[in-house]
């Protein structure tokens, strides 16, 4: 039986009326990645907000580990393990890019926005955040000043900052979002690296990028979950193909 991490019971959101996500049951495997795609407007930000407690469901339930955390808040789900990294990128632009991901560092110290605690003892935390930027390569920036980074090594110290609070089961939004072709690659290849060993669960339009990574695929329309599978039998699914172009045409490419 596949081990699952996450997972939802009929999730419905509401708004005035609209009903924004309906009924969504979604299981993501434990060292899965995981992606929710559907053309804009599907409900997969929503669905996404839902998870992460930004968004109140109006029915349903989300469970993680098995535990029912439908009423638990953003806060107390982070603590757990759960570390959502943000659509628009953020981090801070006048910190240096080994400071950013200090920030990050700074709970396993119990010391989280004590930003008045001794150099010293931020230093113990900067061999792991060394470890943390190889990781995503960015080591040879680490006395950067964030703002002078261009926008995929943003998105790659954004990635490093939420491997820093130890994620068990980490939620990436439009991570490729407002990229160039090389940035995508470079960042695509980079979720892959730092999935090992971990959950990743992601909201992407890009088709390249769920092609090349995912384990598996959730496609979401009008608020509901159209088609789940792998890549292969996703993108052949005529009823996916007429959602994201209107006509039963190869999705290959779509964004």
């Amino acid at each position: 039986m596949p081990d699952i991490i996450l997972e939802t019971r009929n999730l419905t959101r509401e708004f005035k009326g609209f009903v924004a996500v309906n009924q969504v049951n979604l299981q993501v495997q434990r060292g899965h990645i995981h992606a929710l795609i559907g053309p804009n407007g599907a409900g997969k930000t929503t669905c996404f907000n839902l998870l992460t407690k930004f968004l109140i469901p109006s029915s349903g339930q989300i469970l993680f580990n098995g535990r029912d955390i439908t009423a638990l808040e953003s806060a107390q789900i982070a603590r757990m393990g759960i570390i959502r990294s943000f659509q628009i990128s953020a981090v801070f632009p006048r910190l240096s890019v080994l400071e950013n991901v200090r920030i990050g560092l700074q709970r396993t110290l119990g010391t989280s926005f004590h930003f008045w605690k001794s150099e010293a003892t931020l230093n113990q935390l900067n061999d792991r955040a060394m470890q943390l930027l190889a990781e995503v390569g960015l080591e040879e920036f680490a006395n950067s000043i964030t703002v002078d980074l261009p926008y995929g090594r943003k998105r790659a110290l954004e990635i490093a900052t939420t491997l820093a609070m130890e994620p068990e089961l980490m939620l990436l939004d439009e991570p490729t979002q407002g990229m160039g072709h090389e940035d995508v690659k470079r960042v695509t290849a980079l979720i892959k690296k730092v999935s090992q060993g971990r959950t990743i669960l992601m909201v992407e339009h890009n088709m390249n990028v769920v092609a090349g990574i995912c384990d598996r695929i959730s496609v979401l329309q009008r608020g509901a979950i159209l088609a789940e599978g792998d890549y292969q039998s996703v993108s052949q699914n005529p009823q996916v193909l007429e959602a994201y172009m209107g006509s039963a045409t190869e999705l290959e490419g779509a964004h």
